[in-house]
Parts: structure tokens; C-alpha cells; sequence
């Protein structure tokens, strides 16, 4: 708050300005009740504006430019960043997704192929008879096979 006083002219001359010591305390009593209708209305917008001519012109300047070289960095580093990503995404798509694809194809025929052969060897071990080697150390006759049902 600002606190005004009244400076008496020591030369004594009448200044143009003075008034009376009656004026003077009706203006203060009138100043008091202006200021408590005006902080009514005032905002907080209107406060924090005022607040500027506190700051001195050179330091707002260094603030004002230092933050406005914040800002464009942070710019344009979010704009590289969002290019970075934009690259690494689409070469993964472009190039990633469709190896990973042929690589699962493939893993399948290998499968179906494992799958075949193992068939097919059953199939031997059926035509040979038995499915079941015979055990170490009997002796099998020609003549006589061992019948196994399908299935064991």
C-alpha cells in the first residue's frame, strides 16, 4: 500500500497546488472508500497485470526472451521427435510386418513337412508288420510275424 504525505513548503510561499486542511481530510476520507469499491472489481487478472510495472523493462525482456527460446526449443524438438517416430513406425510396418508374416508361412510348411514324414513312417512300420521293434535278444522266426492291432 502506498502511503502519501504532505511535504509543507519551508520558503513559505503559496503554492498553487496547496489546498486547505479541510479539503485534505475529506479527500482521504473520499480516497478510502474509492479504494475498497475499486479492489471489489478488481480481478485477479487486473492484479497480476499491475504487477508488471514492478519488473524492471531490461529484466522482463531477458524473462520474455528467455522463455520464448524455451518454448521454440521445446518446438522444435517435439516436431524431430515426432518425425523420428513417424519413420521408425512406418519402416517397421513396411519392412517388419510382412518378414514376420513369411516367417511364420514358413514355420508352418516346416510343420506340415515334419508332419508328412512322420506319417509316411508310420505308414513303413505298418507295412513292415509290426509297429513295435522286436525285443533285444528274441529271436524271431521267418515264418511268423507278430500281429499288432492298428492303433498300439
Amino acid at each position: 500500500m502506498v502511503k502519501v504525505e504532505i511535504v509543507e513548503d519551508k520558503e513559505g510561499h503559496a503554492s498553487p497546488y496547496a489546498s486547505p486542511s479541510s479539503s485534505r481530510t475529506s479527500s482521504t476520507e473520499s480516497l478510502s472508500s474509492i479504494s475498497s469499491e475499486l479492489s471489489a472489481d478488481e480481478s485477479f487478472y487486473d492484479r497480476l497485470t499491475a504487477l508488471v510495472d514492478i519488473i524492471p523493462p531490461t529484466t522482463r525482456h531477458n524473462i520474455a526472451s528467455k522463455a520464448s527460446k524455451t518454448v521454440s526449443f521445446v518446438k522444435n524438438t517435439g516436431k524431430v521427435l515426432g518425425n523420428v517416430v513417424w519413420i521408425v513406425t512406418t519402416s517397421a510396418l513396411l519392412v517388419g510386418l510382412p518378414l514376420a508374416l513369411s516367417l511364420e508361412d514358413e514355420a508352418k510348411i516346416v510343420a506340415q513337412e515334419k508332419e508328412i514324414m512322420a506319417q509316411q513312417q508310420g505308414a513303413q512300420h505298418m507295412m513292415a508288420g509290426s509297429s513295435y521293434p522286436p525285443p533285444p535278444g528274441s529271436t524271431q522266426q521267418s515264418g511268423q510275424k507278430a500281429v499288432v492291432p492298428p492303433g498300439f
